[in-house]
């Protein structure tokens, strides 16, 4: 079960995203980097988020702790910033942050440090796997902190879910944005690490990190009867993915193959 804590202090805005992250104080005496259920990308970004987030800590990729915060919108009354304020109105109730890291840097493919080949193959993977259009060279969201690359920004991933016509069907895909990822380049092992990653999706895996979904982020889907099916269908496309892994690593292979 992910940890619930309760927003405090609003510190400051994070402007580089569209959704106007920001930088929270918790209950707790921790800083988080919350995402807004009010932002412009709604409440599906926050189980991408989630998701993948918890995902990747299953497979050993490093990712900042995935936490719940509850927000009261009496937060932003004193906000002089209009947008700011009304994204806080919007957002009352269960949002999803990521633990602050202090003094990390945004990886930088240029300046490096160079990731090993291991790591910039299991990421790749990863990305692969949950579709992950949002880690180019422009916008890498790597950050680099004691030496390790830790994974950030994940709600662009998962892009099934805002069409539910068909989805298992497209979950078969072999994912040709991966040629745009920025740690191709080094991803020199991807055949190596395909059979591991793929072995660690299991059900109970799967299951896991999908019941954690808060029942609140999946009301309302047209698609489905109940919340039960809406949570049910997550899971059932993840496992359906990790079936074509053969897939996506061979449209991974043939776009290294092309940089060098």
């Amino acid at each position: 079960m992910l940890r619930t804590v309760t927003v405090t202090r609003y510190v400051t805005p994070l402007r580089e995203g569209g959704s106007l992250p920001a930088i929270v104080e918790g209950s707790d005496e921790g800083l988080y980097v919350v995402k807004f259920r009010g932002a412009g990308q709604g409440v599906k970004a926050l189980v991408a988020e989630l998701i993948a987030g918890e995902l990747a800590r299953a497979l050993g990729l490093k990712v900042p702790e995935v936490v719940l915060v509850e927000l009261d919108p009496a937060l932003g009354r004193a906000e002089p910033d209009g947008e700011i304020r009304d994204l806080l109105k919007a957002s009352a109730g269960l949002n999803l942050a990521l633990d602050y890291l202090p003094g990390s840097l945004t990886f930088d493919p240029v300046a490096g440090p160079a990731p090993s080949p291991e790591v910039a193959s299991a990421i790749v993977w990863f990305d692969a796997f949950i579709t992950n259009v949002d880690r180019t060279p422009k916008n890498p969201n790597l950050l680099c902190w004691h030496k390790e690359l830790w994974l950030i920004d994940h709600g662009a991933s998962l892009y099934f879910h805002h069409d539910w016509d068909g989805y298992l069907e497209r979950s078969h895909s072999p994912f040709a944005p991966i040629r745009q990822h920025v740690l191709l380049p080094w991803a020199s092992r991807l055949a190596e690490v395909d059979s591991a990653l793929a072995a660690r999706v299991t059900p109970e895996v799967v299951n896991s990190v999908v019941s954690s979904i808060p029942e609140a982020w999946l009301q309302g889907e047209p698609h489905f009867g109940s919340v039960d099916a809406h949570r049910a269908a997550y899971a059932t496309w993840l496992l359906e993915r990790r079936k074509a892994s053969p897939r996506f690593v061979e449209e991974a292979l043939r776009a290294r193959a092309e940089l060098v």
